[in-house]
């Protein structure tokens, strides 16, 4: 396990000294201030819940691995995000986004005292590994940091082409350029490691949490020697998509790049100064003459993302399991029933036979059986269910929590199979609306979940299980939730959120298999 640096340790006196002025001032409705290791940094209170933002954690060049950040004189005010990586095709505008200046975390907690140590949640975002950041409204960690009593942090890191080209056929210097972005993440966990005992955050406590590519990033930093002792649990949701990447693959493409561009091996230092949204353009042309673009929907990942070197990853994630440096590591890992299915519920006078006509072009010859194992597995759905249920994340994440209960560490299984109101129900339970439910947002998230009862009972009964696994390594909520037991390939156990939370055992196995045997 990591030992907090002897940074840190010089700075606890000083921290000692200067804890009681930061409460003083907070009473007086100024701004409390936290030494960290490169500086002082101010954020605000938020009705109760001490909130920094934009917090520096790293510098890097361009296809570089991260460093520590330059300290500062002064205090540093920390009080709106910073910006975010640089991407194509995302729901923030340019102007949020930087290439130098991106590299920030974000904090939320109920105290900033040193004596009681509190669990620490660190978020790692959505979007495969191209977009997406850690200053989604969304994922505000101030409610969960009240509930909780924990430390919530984000981050953002470097995305897409500038954190996953592989230069290293090209010159040593760059050797590690194809994991950047994952070793910005390793960063900010050593930042964790280094600074959120300033926060009244447990450096011996920290867990991973992520949806989608989020998700990815969990089972990669599982991964990750570098990582290693950093965290001491992990939650994946929705991101068990399969990494094909190798680094044969990965040289292939940073070679097609330096040819598209008419760039010679020699040169290749003129790639730090071509503009962003040109180096885009070249990615693209790179991929499509190598390893080709990925169509959605299918489970497999490739293109601009972590690549195997036996170094910085040992091995991709979700192969179905895990390099053994994450055999005590406690896993939660889950689904959303729909995912990024497309959803029929609109169809309200749809029967069961017309919705198995449907299924024939894919299931042929083993329609009938899929049906009939669906209706086993869900008694009291809808055809509308049957057309609707994820066959993306769900068969390998069975695959997934087979390999990781043979490790140490328990496994935790659940399933989201509630249905969000909004959009008159249309929408199902999609990819993603795990989020407001975890992060009790349900006011910030509403436009997913809804505001109605349900939503928020369920809000509160989901993050109260994330901060217990937190706490603890166990989910278990007592007297609300049914027991909880660890997961097996033998025994199935998975945890059904719903109106009515309950267990079920291998329910859906055979099921998924069908599925698995139809490779998309």
């Amino acid at each position: 396990m990591k030992k907090m640096s002897f940074c840190s340790g010089l700075l606890i006196l000083s921290l000692s000294l200067f804890l009681s002025s930061c409460k003083q001032s907070s009473d007086n409705n100024q701004n409390p201030v936290v030494n960290i290791c490169s500086g002082d940094i101010s954020g605000y209170l938020d009705d109760g819940i001490y909130t920094f933002k934009g917090v520096p954690y790293a510098k890097a060049e361009r296809f570089m691995p991260p460093e520590r950040v330059d300290g500062w004189q002064g205090v540093l005010e920390c009080v709106e995000y910073g910006p975010i990586a640089m991407q194509i095709n995302s729901w923030s505008p340019d102007s949020v986004m930087d290439e130098k200046d991106l590299f920030s975390v974000n904090i939320w907690t109920s105290g900033l005292d040193d004596t009681k140590k509190r669990p620490v949640m660190v978020w790692l975002h959505g979007g495969g590994f191209s977009f997406g950041s850690g200053s989604d409204p969304i994922t505000e960690g101030k409610l969960l940091a009240e509930k909780g009593d924990v430390v919530v942090v984000s981050i953002n890191h470097r995305l897409n082409i500038l954190g996953f080209l592989d230069l290293s056929a090209i010159d040593d210097k760059y050797a590690r350029s194809a994991n950047v972005g994952m070793l910005d993440i390793v960063e900010s966990l050593e930042w964790v490691n280094r600074n959120i005992e300033n926060f009244g955050g447990d450096p011996d406590n920290v867990t991973i949490f992520g949806e989608s590519g989020g998700g990815g990033k969990v089972g990669t930093l599982m991964c990750m020697p570098g990582a290693s002792g950093l965290f001491h649990k992990a939650i994946i949701q929705s991101g068990t998509l399969v990494n094909v990447m190798t680094k044969e693959k990965s040289q292939e493409v940073g070679l097609a790049l330096l040819d598209y561009l008419g760039i010679s091996k020699d040169e290749v230092h003129k790639l730090k100064s071509i503009p962003y949204k040109e180096l885009v353009v070249a990615g693209d042309s790179a991929l499509r003459r190598t390893v080709g673009l990925r169509r959605p929907g299918t489970r497999r990942m490739f293109g601009f993302g972590p690549v195997p070197d036996g170094t910085d990853l040992l091995q991709q994630p979700f192969t179905p399991g895990f390099s053994n440096i994450s055999q005590e590591v406690p896993l939660m890992i889950g689904t959303t029933f729909n995912e990024m299915m497309r959803t029929y519920y609109a169809e309200t006078d749809l029967t069961f036979e017309q919705a198995s006509v449907r299924l024939e072009s894919q299931y042929v010859e083993e329609t009938g059986r899929f049906v009939e194992l669906f209706k086993q597995a869900y008694p009291d759905y809808t055809p509308q269910d049957l057309l609707s249920i994820d066959t993306v994340f769900r068969p390998i994440t069975i695959k997934v929590a087979d390999a990781a209960s043979t490790r140490v560490a328990p496994v935790y299984s659940y399933m989201l199979t509630w249905k969000s109101p909004v959009d008159d129900g249309t929408r199902g339970s999609f990819h993603a609306l795990d989020i407001p439910l975890v992060f009790n947002n349900i006011e910030l998230g509403k436009h997913w979940s809804g505001d109605t009862e349900d939503a928020i009972a369920l809000a509160e009964i989901m993050s109260s299980s994330w901060i217990n696994f937190a706490r603890s390594g166990d989910p278990n909520v007592a007297g609300v939730l049914p027991e909880w037991d660890a997961y097996t390939k033998e025994n199935g156990v998975t945890m059904i959120f719903d109106d009515e939370c309950k267990i079920v055992r291998n329910h859906d196995r055979e099921l998924m298999d069908i599925v698995l045997s139809f490779e998309q």
